[in-house]
């Protein structure tokens, strides 16, 4: 094999596939990023077993072939090479000789003949998404997934499609048993009864995903394969083993009866709630709430440093509300919310909150109490 490449193009393809190969050594070849040259293209695939991506590039292809090479180090040196056009080529014995200017290298892979193999993807049928919308999505519910490993029905996303009002309406949920954050998004009809029931898409798979859509706004394409999802954005196709459990029925976390409605300023609310939470600790990480006709006081007390409070204008008429919650919570929503204000949705002092988007009903949130 030999093939020519310009180093940026290289490097882009390689730090690609960092977050996919597997580092704990349990199987040699999967920390190894799978190289193969044909005709003008290059195609680099990387996979964990759980998680796998192939991605295609230009290059100028001398001599048909393939080869398997550590990822991390091919990265590495390839970072540090000259922004020159690199030289790849193999010889005998899976070794492999990189120049570039007048550096070179020469170094050992293993035979392609190891790596597991990659499905075959057939896009008849898939559904599309928009990137922009789906990063979104991601990002508002992501945060909420638990990092609890023997909790595995909860280790991911619960993608879900129901029929309502008409339409087709998409839901990200996820949950760590704390919080529970549901992002909605009306898409055209899919042809998959498995999103009519639900699937988890798996923590890692999910990092990849959002990765995927960051990169440039254009469709994802998602498609499943008996118990996996095959993801296609431009060049690059990700497959990704779903999560065997049964997400919680999440519409019976939502609370009912919270019929007090506070509206208060995004910003202001985030800024104050940072300010509180610097005082916080994981002993003493909750910040109290007293809410009255149109004032709300924020404070936190942590004996081992001192106390704070703040008195906040939001828009709310009614009886006295006195609770408590996790900072941090509250924060790790302000910071993906599009609106510029927030509606706190309360029942009482040790029921879950609610938290809307003022202006759109596409994402909510619900955070349980801590007690006061």
């Amino acid at each position: 094999m030999e093939f020519t490449i310009e180093k940026d193009a290289f490097v882009r393809a390689l730090q690609k596939i960092q977050g996919i190969v597997e580092r704990r050594n349990t199987m040699p070849i999967l920390s190894n990023v799978l190289i193969e040259a044909l005709d003008d293209s290059l195609t680099l695939t990387a996979t964990d077993l759980e998680v796998g991506m192939k991605s295609r590039y230009q290059a100028k292809v001398y001599a048909n072939g393939k080869i398997t090479i550590s990822a991390k180090k091919l990265y590495e040196i390839i970072r540090e090479l000259p922004d020159e056009q690199i030289k790849f080529s193999t010889r005998d014995n899976d070794w492999v000789d990189i120049s570039c200017g007048k550096a070179k290298f020469n170094i050992v892979g293993l035979s392609p003949d190891e790596f597991p193999s990659f499905p075959k993807i057939d896009e008849k049928g898939f559904i599309s998404l928009d990137s922009v919308t789906l990063a979104r999505m991601i990002e508002q519910t992501s945060y909420s997934i638990c990092h609890d490993e023997t909790k595995y029905n909860l280790n991911g996303i619960l993608f879900k499609v129901s029929d309502e009002n008409d339409e087709r309406l998409l839901r990200l949920v996820a949950t760590d048993g704390h919080r529970l954050c549901v992002a909605e998004q009306v898409i055209e009809s899919s042809s998959f009864d498995i999103l009519d029931k639900g699937v988890i898409f798996p923590k890692k798979g999910i990092f990849e995903l959002k990765k995927l859509c960051d990169e440039e706004i254009s469709d994802i394409k998602l498609g499943f394969i008996d118990n996996s999802v095959a993801i296609v954005k431009g060049n690059t196709t990700v497959v990704m083993r779903l999560v065997d459990g049964e997400f919680p029925d999440y519409k019976r976390v939502v609370p009912v009866g919270n019929d007090k409605e506070i509206i208060i300023g995004k910003e202001l609310f985030l800024h104050s709630l940072k300010r509180m939470a610097i005082l916080s600790s994981e002993k003493f990480k909750g910040i109290k709430f007293e809410i009255t006709n149109n004032f709300m006081e924020i404070s936190s007390s942590n004996p081992e440093l001192g106390e704070a409070r703040e008195e906040l204008e939001v828009k709310y008429s009614g009886d006295k509300i006195t609770t408590r919650f996790n900072a941090r919570y509250l924060i790790d929503v302000l910071n993906v919310v599009t609106s510029d204000d927030i509606t706190l949705l309360l029942k009482d002092e040790m029921s879950p909150a609610i938290l809307k988007q003022a202006d759109s009903d596409n994402f909510l949130s619900v955070i349980m109490p801590m007690r006061l």
